[in-house]
This record gives C-alpha cells, sequence and structure tokens, in this order.
C-alpha cells in the first residue's frame, strides 16, 4: 500500500464517478478504505476509496463535483493517508441535504418520493464517509441530482446497543454512513423540483431501532414479546453496523415461520414488520394464488417474486435493499414433498422452486421471507431448516394483559367519541374474555356495538332510526356481556357449553363415594399442572351405563381451570368413515395440545365402534388411541386425558385398558339408604313420599344409576296422582335384584308410561 504524496487524476468510469468514492490502483489502496486528502495545511476532505485497473499506480482519480468542491486540479499533488473512523462518535445519525436537479434542462414536474429516496441513497452510499458542505451527483430513477451536505448529526451510540437514546443531539463534521441512518431532503431554493415524503422534512422518520415502539398505535395488542423475539432474532444484524457484522462473519436470517391458531395476529404481525423496517414494500401472498394449471406457470410465480431482489444485489451487491415476502397460509404450497399421491408434482417443484430462490446454489441477502400457517406439520421439513424459515415462532392466544390491549385498540374510537360508557370496565371484559383470540376480541366490540345501535332502531313497517337519541347512543357493559354470552364463543380453549351440557343437573353426592372420585380427579389435575415428570396423566373412568361417568369427567375438567378443555365424543363423529374419525382424533390431541400450557381432553371411547351381537370395532380407530394415548405432549406442555366407557371388558380384549396411568370405578346405586340420600338431593318427591319408599327400600340392595333414577323422577313429576307411581318406583328398585323379575317390572312400568301419556 503506497500513501503520501499522489496526482490527482479523472475518472475512469462515468459510473465510478457516482460513487462518490475516489479510484486508486489496488497496489496503492484497497476498496472500503476511508483516506485524508490534504491539500494545504488546513484544508483537508476525506474520501471512501474504490479501486480499478485503469488507474495509474501512483495517482488518484476523482470526480468533476469532488474536484470543484475540493479545489482540484488535473495532476495535482495531494496527501494522501488512512482515515480511521471513531464509531462511538461519527457514525450518521441525521443527514440534512439539499437537493436539485444537476441540469436544469432535464428538470421535470413528477413528484419524487423522498422515502423512497432515502432507502435507495443508503443502499448507495452505505458505509461510505461524508463530509459537511460536501457536494456530490446522486443517480435516481434515471435522473442525475445534485446534492449538498447541509448537517450532520451524529447517531447516539446507546441506540446501537439496544438502549434508550438520548434526546440530545451533536453536529460533526465527517461521518461515516449507516444502514440505520436517517437522510432528509430539503429543496434547494430556486428549485423546480417536487418533493413528496416525510423524509423531506425534519423528525418525521422514525428509527427502525427505536425501543419506544407503540405497539398499540400500530394495531398490535397481546404480542410485544413475540414481537422483541423475532426483532432479537432476525433483524438485530441488518440494523447494526455493517463492518461489525462483516467482523463476526454474521449471516442474516432470510425467513421467518408465524404459527398457530387463527385469528391470533399472523397476518397483521407479518405486515407490521414490513411497515417497521426500512425496506422495499412487502409483497404478500396468498398461498394458493401460487399456484397455475399449465405447466412451469407456478414455479415461474415464484421467480417472479424473487426477481426484483435479484436484480438490485446485482447493482448494488451488500448495500442492496431489504425485499420481505409474505407468504399467507404457506402450507398450500409446501407441503411435505411427495406426500399427495396421485397428484401431478406441481407442489413438489414449487417447493424445490422456492427452496432454491431462498438459500440454493446463488444465494440471495437482501431477501426475508415471512410464511403463516396453522399448520405447521404440514409444510416441509427442508423449508424449516437453518438458512430458510429457522425462525419459528408462535402466535398464540393473548393473555390477560394481552387482552387488554387488543380490547383498548379497538374501543380507542369510541373512547375519543365518548361513545364507551363509563361502566365499561376493560379489565373486567379482559377477565371474561378467557382464550379468546384476537379476532373474536374484535368480533365481540363489533357484537356490543350492534346490541347498542338496536335500542335505537324503531320497530315499525319500516326501518327507521331514532335520530335524536342516536346521537347519544353510547355502548354499555351490558351490551358487551350480552353479546359475550349470546353471539361470540371463543373456537379453542375452554368453551363451557361444550361440557356444561353433561353437568346440567349437577353432580350429586348420594354417598362418600362420589366425593372420593371428585378428589382423586383433583389428585390427578394436581399431578399433571406441577409434576415435571409425568407430563401426561390418562385416567379411565369406568362403570355400568347411566352411572354418571360422564358427569363426573366433565366436572373435574370445570374445576381443573386448565386453559383448554376439548371433549371428544362419538355424536360429533355420525357419518364420518374411519379415516375421518383418526383425523379428528389426531387434531384434537396434535392441534389442541400446542395451544396451552396445559391441557384436558375427555374421551368417549365409545367411537370405538364395538357392538355385543357380532362383535366388531375400528381397527384404525383403535390404533389411532392406542398410539396417542401414549405420546407425550411437547416440552413445556401437560395433558391430562380422560377417558369414559362402559365395556372395561372389551378394551382389556383389546389391549386398551393398559395405556391408561390409572383407572377409576364408578358405582350405581347399590343400597336403598344411598338412594333415599339421592331422592333427598334431587327433589321432586315430597317428604310423605320419601318416607313411603324409604320404608320399602330400607336394609334391601337395589342396582341403579344416577342418571336413570334422574329419568324416572322427571317421569314421575308428569303424572298428576303422583301416588300411583310411587310403588312403582320402589318395586322397580327392589326387583333389579334378579333379570326375570327386572324384566317384568320394566314391562309394567313401560305400560304405565305409556296409558299416563294417552290419558
Amino acid at each position: 500500500m503506497r500513501l503520501g504524496g499522489d496526482l490527482t487524476a479523472r475518472c475512469p468510469t462515468d459510473e465510478l464517478s457516482l460513487t462518490n468514492c475516489v479510484v486508486a490502483n489496488e497496489k496503492d489502496l484497497k476498496t472500503g478504505q476511508h483516506v485524508v486528502i490534504k491539500t494545504s495545511p488546513t484544508h483537508k476532505y476525506v474520501f471512501t476509496v474504490k479501486t480499478h485497473p485503469s488507474v495509474v499506480p501512483g495517482t488518484i482519480a476523482f470526480s468533476l463535483p469532488q474536484r470543484k468542491w475540493a479545489g482540484l486540479s488535473l495532476n495535482q499533488e495531494v496527501e494522501v493517508s488512512i482515515y480511521n473512523f471513531d464509531t462511538s462518535k461519527q457514525y450518521v445519525g441525521t443527514m440534512t441535504l439539499e437537493i436539485d436537479f444537476l441540469q436544469k434542462k432535464n428538470s421535470d414536474s413528477n413528484p419524487y418520493d423522498t422515502d423512497k429516496m432515502a432507502i435507495e441513497f443508503i443502499q448507495h452510499f452505505n458505509a461510505q464517509a461524508f463530509c459537511s458542505s460536501q457536494q456530490f451527483v446522486f443517480s435516481y430513477c434515471d435522473k442525475l441530482f445534485l446534492l449538498l451536505i447541509k448537517e450532520i448529526e451524529a447517531m447516539d451510540p446507546s441506540i446501537l446497543r439496544g438502549e434508550q437514546g438520548s434526546s440530545k443531539k451533536s453536529k460533526i463534521d465527517i461521518g461515516l454512513l449507516h444502514g440505520n441512518s436517517q437522510v432528509i431532503f430539503e429543496k434547494a431554493e430556486n428549485s423546480s423540483i417536487s418533493l413528496v415524503g416525510k423524509a423531506k422534512t425534519r423528525g418525521a422518520r422514525q428509527s427502525i431501532i427505536n425501543p419506544d415502539w407503540n405497539f398499540e398505535r400500530m394495531g398490535i395488542g397481546g404480542l410485544d414479546k413475540e414481537f422483541s423475539d423475532i426483532f432479537r432474532r432476525a433483524f438485530a444484524s441488518r440494523v447494526f453496523p455493517p463492518d461489525i457484522v462483516e467482523q463476526m462473519g454474521c449471516k442474516h436470517v432470510k425467513g421467518i415461520l408465524l404459527f398457530g391458531p387463527p385469528g391470533c395476529g399472523k397476518t397483521l404481525m407479518a405486515r407490521q414488520i414490513g411497515k417497521m423496517l426500512n425496506a422495499r414494500e412487502p409483497k404478500v401472498v396468498n398461498g394458493p394464488e401460487i399456484l397455475n394449471k399449465y405447466v412451469g406457470e407456478s414455479e415461474a410465480n415464484i421467480r417472479k417474486l424473487f426477481a426484483d431482489a435479484e436484480e438490485e444485489q446485482k447493482r448494488l451487491g451488500v448495500n442492496s435493499g431489504l425485499h420481505i415476502i409474505i407468504f399467507d397460509e404457506i402450507d398450500a404450497i409446501c407441503k411435505q414433498r411427495g406426500s399427495m399421491a396421485g397428484s401431478t408434482g406441481v407442489h413438489d417443484t414449487v417447493v424445490n422452486q422456492l427452496l432454491s430462490k431462498i438459500d440454493g446454489v446463488e444465494q440471495l441477502n437482501n431477501i426475508l421471507v415471512i410464511g403463516m400457517t396453522n399448520r405447521p406439520d404440514l409444510i416441509d421439513e427442508a423449508l424449516l431448516r437453518p438458512g430458510r424459515l429457522e425462525v419459528k415462532m408462535e402466535i398464540g392466544l393473548p393473555d390477560e394483559s394481552g387482552r387488554v390491549q387488543i380490547l383498548n385498540i379497538h374501543t380507542s374510537r369510541m373512547k375519543q367519541s365518548n361513545m364507551l360508557a363509563t361502566d365499561v370496565d376493560i379489565k373486567e371484559l379482559a377477565m371474561e374474555t378467557k382464550n379468546f383470540s384476537g379476532a373474536e376480541l374484535e368480533g365481540l366490540v363489533r357484537a356490543a356495538q350492534s346490541t347498542a345501535m338496536n335500542r335505537h332502531i324503531k320497530a315499525s313497517t319500516q326501518v327507521e332510526v331514532d335520530t335524536e337519541k342516536a346521537q347519544k347512543l353510547q355502548v354499555t357493559r351490558t351490551d358487551f356481556l350480552a353479546s359475550l354470552n349470546n353471539d361470540i364463543k371463543p373456537a379453542f380453549g375452554t368453551n363451557q357449553e361444550d361440557y356444561s351440557s353433561y353437568i346440567l343437573n349437577g353432580i350429586v353426592k348420594w354417598s362418600n363415594a362420589v366425593s372420593d372420585i371428585l378428589g382423586d380427579g383433583e389428585l390427578l389435575v394436581q399431578q399433571t399442572k406441577n409434576s415435571e415428570r409425568t407430563p401426561l396423566v390418562t385416567v379411565l373412568l369406568e362403570g355400568p351405563p347411566h352411572s354418571g361417568k360422564t358427569a363426573l369427567a366433565a366436572k373435574i375438567a370445570e374445576d381443573s381451570e386448565f386453559p383448554f378443555i376439548k371433549i371428544c365424543s362419538p355424536d360429533k363423529m355420525i357419518g364420518f368413515s374411519e379415516i375421518a374419525k383418526c383425523q379428528a382424533i389426531k387434531k384434537v390431541f396434535f392441534l389442541y395440545a400446542l395451544l396451552f400450557a396445559c391441557n384436558l381432553i375427555s374421551l368417549s371411547l365409545h367411537s370405538l365402534d364395538f357392538v355385543p351381537i357380532g362383535p366388531r370395532f375400528s381397527n384404525s380407530v383403535l390404533q389411532s388411541l392406542l398410539v396417542l394415548l401414549k405420546k407425550t405432549p411437547p416440552r413445556g406442555r401437560k395433558l391430562l386425558i380422560l377417558g369414559t366407557t362402559s365395556r372395561k371388558d372389551v378394551l382389556q380384549e383389546m389391549g386398551m385398558l393398559d395405556s391408561f396411568s390409572t383407572t377409576i370405578h364408578i358405582p350405581n346405586i347399590a343400597r336403598g339408604e344411598h338412594l333415599i340420600e339421592a331422592l333427598e338431593l334431587l327433589g321432586g318427591f315430597q317428604e310423605d313420599e320419601r318416607t313411603k319408599i324409604a320404608k320399602e327400600v330400607r336394609g334391601k340392595g337395589v342396582w341403579l344409576g344416577i342418571k336413570k333414577l334422574q329419568m324416572l323422577i322427571e317421569m314421575s313429576l308428569q303424572v298428576r296422582e303422583r301416588e300411583r307411581l310411587i310403588p312403582s318406583l320402589s318395586l322397580y328398585c327392589l326387583y333389579l335384584q334378579t333379570f326375570l323379575v327386572f324384566c317384568k317390572t320394566l314391562f309394567s312400568n313401560t305400560r304405565l308410561i305409556v296409558m299416563i301419556s294417552i290419558g
């Protein structure tokens, strides 16, 4: 490397003259170095170097604007020395530029977007030295502009460390342009150029590393932690000084996969990521839009998405801007290769094309691919490895503080307009909307608004609005609660209606056995929540028909307060084929086991389709259950499974009984004293009527399910002369000891009920 006295020369090419760099021979200097050009003891100028073989060693080439600014003539001897920046003080925070057309004859009246111009400027001149009052030429949209640096402010180094920045700005004479610098354009005096955009005024642009993002203003609630994690993994390297990133040998993250249940904000987060970054306008693509019936067109659609990024990387290299491509429903086009039997193979070639573009032989370093799906299990594994969609972020249901943020976002306009009643407590609504997704919370606000507006609609021959009252419209707490109870129900989590129907009449504790069963269930719930050794607990509730097995399972589920409770019962699979049943059961175990830390699945084993006449059962369903009952949930998740059956012997023959951790027997009412206790708890009979029944059954054995007993009591309430049925009820209980007497009593009771209903 030769330093010292050099002779000035002309810039060898027009392209190099637009780079604002001085040009030297590679024997003298290296590309990217910064040099001080000293023309006199008091005049010093700092430039960045590029090398070109046509430059004669011992000379240094300048463009015409550079020679004009520095007052240089051709073949003038100048003193050249290396300049080292103090990165703690000399990074450019904000640079204000005066802009005008280079040649007046090429001026036009078209508006120029200063925001896009600033992005292009930073990409073109990134990591270059600039001095106050410097003049240079900038090419944009095939037009040449003359720029004059009016002011340079240093960047606060604490921002680069992710800390709170200082409001005090320090001016500097020499600065190094940074990927996160702000560029402000000001129209030159007497210039005819038309500027639009935020970058034409000071302070309007927001730094992408500003630690004070307002997520509520961005329309995002409950995703602060996820946003922070994504920024840490995917964007920290992009906003950090490029020279430090290069020294570390760090490669940028190229892909993010956002997965989770529908309505939780995946698409919204992807769009806000694009707005948050100093990047090109994001390209949003729905997965199915890529597919085309013509051969090769689907792959061509993928190539078109990356064409702009490829062209810009070839033109600007490491200074190329970030191109964001967002795939909504990415599982539609990136299914496991070879999984679609009988297809034309289009999906496989689309996956291959996408893989080659993200991380193929010719790698693109200026792209960020964001995929969104609620079925991550369907996506090809090659797409999820590091270097591709390596940052996998679960966007789950918001917690209570997140729900407060979301509700505040959707009610902010009503608050500003004084249309939200003072009795509406957002924190109360957040507590009542457990396991609601963001979309469901928005739907709740809309439903409350509709309920409030409906009060001011006149019920007449025509639909009219009472305009006088409408001016005083307010959405009240009652409107929200009415919508919560009647209109909006959570698709995930504990939908109370799903299991409350099984305990419609409550739990009748006719003996200590029922209390013991509930106590055992509570212990199993606590074991699931607290134990680190047993994340999976499976329990079988078995007993005779009508003994209340499902009701007890639903009560255990209700008292557990698990965030997710799902009941898988045969009535929801009517008409399903064996494959469809397996898929439905797998969906319950797989998808929902990923949503919450603790989950409870109540499973009725009648879906095996066993029949006693000509024994038959679904082997596919059986094998699916055998696998799923033993499958340990993912790390950090807990799962409690409650199964119910009235045919324990059948499960034993199938080899399914050993799949459960423990078995709890649910008995029938077997003693007369227990029957009387149940009658007192259930009600429906007067004191003298219960005395008559007690006299008949005291000290005798009975065999009656609590569910059957409730049905008989309801039948008796329909009889005008209740005394006619009281003997039948007591006889029903007494004569159940033998099969023949049971049949006789059953038929006599049946005839009695028919006669009553006819009469």
